[in-house]
């Protein structure tokens, strides 16, 4: 069994990790850990509709922020990496400092030490300098930035369209294959 940690800052765009949390509920031999930050609790209500306890469901271990000590907070206890989905500036910048305060950003800095994938999706716009940087600071660490930009190769015809693809790239990063992919990739153009 490959464990997946899942931490969902307060940013816009919590849909993203709602279906993530959906289609890996379906992927055999993935266990996923989810931490929510406080402002993350917020934004599931004022975003979707589903409730926080019914998206800590989807995840097969949930994990209180102020836990510090639980699993996910050491590197001795092995996971195939992370995503911060969404991630807001300051949960990115917690990360790019090494600024351990919570688990979320405890598990983050122990995915980047033991050099396991930490994927990001930075949810802002438009970006100042400082943001820039701390996007930099954080891939020079090893993370790997992933912002939600729809593609249209594919001709979307629904916002899920757009989140499917994203959160497939995702996976893609991650290396966990669908059976079937969440959108149709590009083959080349039509002959």
């Amino acid at each position: 069994m490959k464990r997946l940690v899942i931490g969902i800052a307060g940013a816009s765009g919590v849909i993203y990790a709602v279906r993530l949390l959906e289609v890996l509920h379906d992927v055999p031999n993935v266990e996923t850990h989810l931490v929510l930050s406080d402002a993350a609790r917020q934004t599931i209500g004022y975003e979707t509709n589903f409730t926080v306890e019914k998206v800590m469901e989807l995840a097969d271990v949930q994990h209180s922020i102020k836990n510090i000590a639980a699993s996910i907070s050491s590197g001795s206890f092995k996971t195939m990496g992370m995503v911060v989905v969404p991630c807001s500036m300051k949960t990115l910048s917690g990360i790019a400092m090494s600024f351990s305060d919570n688990l979320l950003l405890r598990a983050a800095d122990v995915t980047l030490k033991d050099r396991r994938p930490l994927v990001l999706l930075p949810r802002e716009t438009p970006l100042h300098l400082g943001h820039l940087r701390l996007m930099v600071q954080v891939s020079e660490m090893g993370a790997i930035l992933l912002p939600p930009m729809p593609a249209f190769y594919h001709r979307p015809k629904t916002v899920d369209d757009i989140i499917n693809q994203t959160v497939n790239r995702v996976l893609d990063v991650l290396k966990i294959e669908l059976e079937h992919d969440l959108f149709d990739r590009w083959t080349g153009p039509p002959t």
